[in-house]
């Protein structure tokens, strides 16, 4: 542990869904390896993950990922100086599988082992790369977004490890809409990139599909009309008996379907994406000092919402840091960049060995969390 700390190797383990990854950081920029084995080909019959599927397959997975990991970094397990996991938010028995691991190996390497919230880890997903192509250091304060799955959250962030939420989703994430309105139209599972590439084929129609309107100031999302709205235009107005005889009696015809599949996605695209937009044009409204804009989560591969934000950065003069496409999904890299980051901070003392999984996220649940900026 006598290296500088732009020196030191830390293996971040993840597991919290389906996606068992493995890296190696080097300093919490430098990425030397980054490996994932999906298990899309295990759930894509179900259209979602199954728990228990997923938590076998990641007992499978996980040292032989870990040893390629180290393999293509050409870093010895006995180099490393700290091992980082994912051990919350997530699928419990996801999450176990990867904390057992991680304290496995760095008890038998006598090197510290830190628990790193999923959520936050997608914040510094755009601060790393590879050897000779890491991001600049970011200017301090930064808004964040987080869009995924399970996640669609905006935070006030002081450093890597020290921010506040201001916003978040009162249902749906948006990852979780783009999959259930990719369900509607048949698409193959995970729906959410099928979608942005059927929406590229369609035409988004005017008026478009409703933003929900929480409040005028609001920073949170809503996500729930937006599907229902989708399936509408593709199936058509469900009616009760009672409504179809009085319709019936006026003559008036069926409201049937709207639109084609490409036009249901690129009005839904369109609109799930301006929703994103208009929130962080509020935040930055309210927050002139964030001179940066850090963005993380699967659906920070979307091509509309990567185009839309940079086109704002450009216009606001916020630097935008969208994560290269291989850092948007579940990774490891952004794991043990937190991680190192975490310990830097205390000095690299790692978590107690009491360390566990949680299934929900303890990162900045709002105003009054600790460590705001």
């Amino acid at each position: 542990m006598n290296a500088p700390d732009a020196e030191r190797l830390v293996l971040g383990i993840e597991t919290s869904c389906d996606e068992t990854a493995a890296a190696v950081v080097r300093g919490g920029r430098t990425v030397l390896s980054n490996v994932i084995a999906s298990q899309h080909d295990l759930h894509s019959e179900y259209r979602g993950v199954v728990p228990e599927i997923a938590s076998r397959a990641h007992a499978e997975r996980v040292l032989p990922v870990v040893r390629r990991a180290l393999a293509e970094a050409g870093v010895d397990l006995r180099g490393v100086h700290a091992v980082a996991v994912g051990n919350r938010p997530g699928l419990i028995g996801s999450l176990l599988v990867g904390v057992g691991a991680a304290k496995g190996l760095a008890w038998a390497l006598g090197v510290p082992v830190v628990g790193v919230d999923h959520v936050q880890a997608h914040l510094v997903a755009g601060c790393i790369g590879p050897a000779g192509a890491e991001p600049a250091p970011v200017r301090w304060p930064a808004l964040g977004l987080v869009a995924s799955g399970g996640h669609t959250s905006m935070y006030v962030c002081g450093s890597p490890t020290r921010a506040v939420r201001i916003g978040a989703t009162i249902d749906d994430a948006v990852g979780e809409a783009y999959d259930k309105v990719a369900t509607i139209l048949g698409l193959p599972f995970p729906g959410g990139p099928e979608l942005d590439r059927l929406a590229q084929t369609g035409r988004a129609h005017r008026p478009g599909f409703p933003l929900a309107r929480i409040a005028p100031d609001s920073l949170d999302f809503s996500f729930s009309g937006l599907k229902t709205a989708a399936l509408y235009a593709f199936c058509g107005v469900p009616e009760s008996p009672q409504a179809r005889a009085r319709r019936e009696a006026r003559g008036e015809p069926e409201h049937g379907p709207t639109m084609n599949a490409a036009d249901v996605a690129a009005t839904f695209q369109e609109a799930a994406v301006s929703a994103v937009v208009l929130k962080v044009q509020r935040a930055l409204d309210r927050r002139p000092d964030c001179r940066a804009l850090l963005v993380g989560g699967g659906v920070s591969a979307n091509s509309l919402l990567r185009q839309r934000l940079l086109a704002l950065g450009e216009a606001r003069g916020v630097e935008v840091r969208l994560p290269r496409m291989e850092y948007c999904l579940d990774n490891a890299a952004m794991v043990a960049a937190l991680g190192h980051a975490i310990l830097a901070a205390r000095d690299w003392r790692g978590d107690d060995w009491s360390m566990t999984a949680s299934p929900s996220t303890a990162f900045c649940a709002g105003p009054s969390g600790t460590g705001a900026p």
